[in-house]
């Protein structure tokens, strides 16, 4: 699966910002994609993702309310608008074509993507 993610970049709090991620080649029998950021010092956490089947729509407590993930199916692509942001959002954002739903966690199954850096700043 090739991916190629677009977006990021700068905002002030209480901006907003759009992530894109196309996923060429993503087998049909994928569940679900999504985005996951990271910051230095800690482990990649997951952030949001839908459902290529239904589009059931998953979010972590930090972002539920404020970030929006929809995707367009026939081009393979995912985008997250990020609304009202906060500087705690400041991270490397990274885009998962597989994502699977489990009782504790929502688990990256895919390659990761290069990732996009996200500031935020108060």
């Amino acid at each position: 699966v090739d991916l190629v993610e677009s977006g990021g970049g700068s905002a002030q709090e209480g901006g907003s910002l759009r992530l894109s991620c196309a996923a060429s080649g993503r087998p049909v029998s994928t569940y679900a994609s999504g985005w996951f950021r990271q910051t230095p010092g800690r482990e990649r956490e997951f952030v949001a993702a839908i459902s290529w089947r239904d589009g059931k729509t998953y979010y972590a407590d930090s972002v539920r309310g404020r970030f929006v993930i929809s995707k367009e199916t026939y081009l393979n692509t995912i985008h997250l608008q990020m609304n009202r942001l906060k500087p705690e959002d400041t991270a490397v954002y990274y885009c998962n074509p597989d994502v699977a739903e489990t009782p504790a966690a929502m688990l990256a199954l895919g390659s990761w993507g290069q990732g996009t850096h996200v500031t935020v700043s108060s």
